[in-house]
């Protein structure tokens, strides 16, 4: 495999891992401040990024690329509260959507094919994922502050399971 796409390839299989442990710290909050509804869907979360890391982990070994795993830095761990959690979590999908097409781009400039098509999985899965996070974030904006919507929101969000990610 080339070696410029195997260096952004294993430079992006930190980042999912970083955006798992990131959405682990999320839950943690959450479940902390009494949502468990949500620290459910944040804990789900992280398993999917997980997944994702590992799908390009499984890409490189099967192009007999070498994994190079790096250290991961430490999430946040506070956050002004539930609603921002989710805003950050926007924030992180949309910064994970530019990465992956800056690697698609690069791939494409590389002539390496088969990442080209390994990645178009994850092109359509960041769309899902920041229309998922933003339609959250409208959500917590049109509730506000009002105790009975925040409970059946986070009920909502407890309703999600981890079979439902996509990778």
């Amino acid at each position: 495999m080339n070696q410029v796409v195997q260096d952004a390839i294993n430079r992006q299989i930190t980042e999912e891992l970083t955006a798992s442990y990131t959405y682990l710290a999320m839950s943690s909050y959450c479940q902390l401040r009494n949502f468990p509804g949500c620290a459910q869907w944040l804990r789900a979360q992280s398993q999917e990024e997980y997944g994702h890391a590992m799908k390009l982990f499984d890409f490189l070994l099967d192009r007999n690329a070498k994994v190079e795993l790096r250290a991961l830095p430490q999430p946040a761990l506070d956050f002004p509260s539930v609603a921002a959690v989710f805003e950050t979590a926007l924030k992180q999908e949309q910064e994970v959507s530019k990465q992956i097409d800056a690697l698609y781009e690069l791939a494409f400039k590389e002539k390496t094919f088969a990442a080209l098509v390994q990645l178009q999985w994850f092109l359509t899965e960041q769309v899902e994922e920041e229309k998922t996070a933003r339609e959250i974030v409208a959500k917590f904006a049109m509730v506000g502050n009002d105790p009975s919507s925040l409970l059946e929101l986070d009920r909502e969000l407890a309703s999600r399971t981890a079979a439902e990610s996509g990778a």
